[in-house]
């Protein structure tokens, strides 16, 4: 998207408003005094024009956005609005999406990643639900609001359902040993052998996209309690709850590099404890341990003097360095040197940079305990076997892999800091303007389009306006998705629920304000309903698994067309709306 196109639609726009208002001038001009010659024309216009008329209002003033923005009552033109202005505000999504990325190159995660840029993927939205009840009476606030509503519920449905299964779809890789293997897509689209793994913390991201949804059950209690009385008061706490979990939530993104950090290097550290426990265990031939399940202290001073080649009494970094050269420790991402100082980190309690022979047997039987302690021991696994070492091994190797350690790709260096923030300010200033600029006489097309049609603004806005506010989202996450990677599904779908976590909180937070401050009634329970059943079903679904075969993604299609079903079945069957 180049400035040029934003320029040419707007120069466009412009011509359309001066041909609009040029049309009014002439069809207003009947009531001038005849000249005589003109007066057959005259009438045969005015007979046009009342025709036109009784046939569907074509000439029916239409309130025009900032005073020079192009309107009209017919259905055929207000389709021809909401594809420009959609286009538009679609165009502000890409600015402000790329704005973001550019500043996270620079400034990296933290604040920029973890509250910036979650704000700036919602703020489209957010204009469009502000505008459509923050002008006008009451009663056309109450109306136009069901647009936000609408925006609000098709995004969240829109954004899980059909590209999260598209996302699938892309990404599919073969499943082997319930994990799908990188790059190795042989199976074509088998409903079992092919799917998509991602790592934990994308769980831990649809476990937040599902606690997101506590707000809506807040402000939704009286219509379940049937009462009419406190849901002023419901929204109110609402509002407070859902900022509450908008700024928790935005916490939790800032410091998330530093608790993923965290737990990349206590499995790291766990592999290399099972590591050099196995490399002893194979030197003593097993026996590690007595009969009982206490450290065998003799074999343990026996394998002391084997590796301390100098015979000093005292075993150095060097000869450190035998224990950990059999570890694999490359399927971690760890340096051998990396592995050595943890070793003499847990072993030197002296601190004079070497390991005596007690502080040798004392380390070895700390680790001996935490090995036997950890949850990956099988029930097999005893002082005679010690399987329980194997286990471990295993599962750091598994729980390495699901973390999504990214130490190993190399970081591009940006060639010109200065310019690249002034660029990324300037994106995100006009990605800004125009979804301010733009979202009021979207949503007023919409209105007048479904005045016009006689459908319900809820499903227009529904099902077109999130195309306009989420495809460069949905298209980033697609691209993503298709590199068939770990890494990059759990980029895609963190993604995915993360746009949703701030649709339920930031976008819901704004609408809640809107509802509150202008005495609004909140009658939305249909829709409410179906937010809950797609967020909850997915969020519940992808917290506990981490791997998803091609079939989860027909079941999050069929969602979407069950969403606009349901919303349609309660309010005009069963009358909640």
């Amino acid at each position: 998207m180049s400035l040029k196109v934003f320029f040419l639609t707007f120069i466009i726009l412009l011509v359309l408003s001066g041909a609009v208002n040029g049309r009014r001038f002439i069809s207003d001009s009947g009531g001038l005094i005849s000249d005589g010659v003109h007066s057959e024309i005259g009438r045969d216009l005015e007979i046009l024009r009342l025709d036109r008329d009784f046939a569907g209002g074509e000439e029916e003033s239409c309130e025009q956005s900032y005073g020079f923005m192009p309107c009209t009552k017919t259905a055929l033109g207000n389709v021809f609005l909401i594809l420009v202005y959609g286009y538009l505000m679609f165009l502000g999504a890409t600015y402000l999406s790329s704005g973001s990325e550019l500043l996270l190159e620079i400034l990296g995660p933290g604040i920029i990643g973890g509250l910036f840029l979650p704000v700036l993927g919602a703020l489209p939205d957010a204009m469009l639900i502000l505008v459509s009840g923050i002008s006008g009476s009451t009663a056309a606030a109450q109306s136009q609001v069901s647009v936000g509503m609408g925006l609000l519920a098709g995004s969240t449905v829109m954004l899980i359902t059909i590209i999260w299964g598209t996302c699938c779809i892309v990404g599919k890789c073969d499943i082997q040993n319930s994990v799908a293997v990188d790059m190795k897509d042989t199976r074509g689209f088998s409903l079992t052998g092919s799917g998509v793994s991602t790592d934990i913390w994308t769980s831990h991201a649809a476990t937040i996209m599902a606690a997101s949804v506590t707000p809506f059950l807040v402000v939704q209690l009286p219509q379940l309690l049937h009462s009419t009385s406190g849901r002023h008061l419901s929204v109110l706490i609402g509002l407070i709850i859902s900022l509450s979990l908008l700024v928790s939530y935005c916490v939790y993104q800032v410091f998330q590099p530093w608790i993923q950090s965290r737990r990349l290097a206590y499995v790291k550290h766990k592999h290399v404890i099972s590591g050099v426990l196995k490399q002893l265990r194979m030197r003593a031939l097993g026996r590690l341990c007595t009969d009982q399940g206490a450290p065998n202290i003799e074999v343990l001073e026996k394998l002391f003097k084997a590796i301390d080649e100098n015979e000093d009494g005292y075993l150095s970094r060097a000869e450190l360095k035998a224990l950990v050269v059999g570890i694999r420790l490359e399927e971690i991402n760890l340096h051998e040197n990396d592995a050595i100082e943890k070793l003499m980190k847990d072993f030197d309690t002296s601190h004079d940079h070497r390991i005596e022979m007690s502080e040798f047997i004392a380390g070895v039987t700390k680790w001996l305990t935490e090995a036997r302690g950890s949850e990956a021991s099988s029930p097999e696994a005893g002082p005679d076997t010690m399987k329980y070492l194997d286990d471990l091994h295993e599962q750091t190797r598994r729980e390495h892999h699901f973390l999504g350690d990214q130490s190993d790709e190399s970081v591009e260096t940006v060639e010109n800091p200065r310019s690249t923030v002034i660029k990324a300010v300037l994106l995100l200033l006009l990605g800004t303007v125009i979804a301010a600029v733009f979202a009021d006489p979207l949503v007023d097309a919409v209105n007048n389009f479904s005045s016009a049609t006689s459908i319900p603004s809820f499903f227009i806005s529904f099902i077109a306006l999130p195309l306009a506010t989420n495809s460069s989202e949905a298209v980033s996450a697609i691209i993503f998705a298709s590199r068939k990677k770990l890494r990059s599904a759990s980029l895609t779908f963190s993604e995915l629920y993360g746009a949703v976590t701030m649709n339920n909180l930031l976008c819901l937070s704004v609408f809640l304000a809107l509802v509150y401050i202008r005495g609004l009634t909140w009658d939305f329970s249909s829709e409410v309903l179906v937010i809950l059943i797609v967020c909850v079903v997915v969020g519940v679904f992808a917290s506990v698994r981490s791997t998803f075969p091609l079939w989860t993604s027909l079941l999050a299609f069929l969602l979407y067309p069950f969403s606009l079903v349901l919303v349609y079945v309660l309010d005009y069957k069963f009358g909640w709306s």
